[in-house]
């Protein structure tokens, strides 16, 4: 799915644009996009039927048939993964380190740590801006080696260029991606976007 019109998300997506955002505010409107974000790309997930005692009778009921494992791109993914771990308490989570080389706008790999539930659920791999689409080709690949089969990615803006670029490199890889905008400037920053987003979630410079 790209470009999320539902008016809520809408809502948050505006105040996360917008630079007069204050960093705890900036964290309050990216878990709650987050969650939402999360909503939507579990929505095929398969279940599994259950029978639960209402105060009344017995009731057919479902859960969620797999495991899901919830993996970050450092440092900016953790603004997302707060608040789709209180929607899922019992998800895995996992941690990949990159960072992008500012002269050739190259991903960097520096940690990756991923628990065994990858192997054999859903492993949703998150990060709210998806640029050129280096780091999130880069993820998946990594993913792909610690032994993930169903991978789906969520990023709250991304450019179309990233979105070319990881579809042609992992076309298995399911999208979800609240907003696409047009272009790239030179420094390889989304336009109109909203600035770095790790800087504006930690209050960095």
């Amino acid at each position: 799915m790209l470009n999320m019109r539902h008016p809520l998300f809408q809502e948050h997506l505006t105040h996360l644009r917008n630079r007069s955002t204050p960093p705890q505010q900036f964290r309050r409107h990216l878990k709650e996009a987050s969650r939402l974000l999360l909503w939507q790309a579990l929505k095929d997930a398969p279940g599994r039927p259950v029978s639960v005692e209402t105060p009344l009778a017995t009731a057919t009921a479902q859960t969620l048939g797999i495991p899901i494992t919830l993996v970050a791109i450092l440092r900016a993914g953790l603004g997302m993964t707060d608040g789709m771990l209180e929607m899922l308490p019992e998800a895995g989570i996992g941690h990949i380190g990159l960072f992008r080389d500012e002269k050739s706008l190259k991903p960097v790999h520096y940690y990756t740590k991923i628990p065994p539930t990858a192997g054999i659920g859903w492993t949703i791999l998150v990060d709210p801006m998806l640029a050129t689409g280096g780091s999130a080709i880069e993820a998946v690949n990594i993913l792909k080696r610690k032994g993930a089969k169903e991978i789906k990615f969520i990023s709250l803006i991304a450019a179309q260029k990233g979105v070319d670029a990881l579809g042609q490199a992992h076309p298995d890889v399911d999208l979800t991606i609240g907003a696409v905008d047009p272009v790239l400037n030179a420094q390889g920053y989304i336009v109109p976007g909203l600035g770095d987003c790790g800087d504006r979630l930690f209050g960095t410079i």
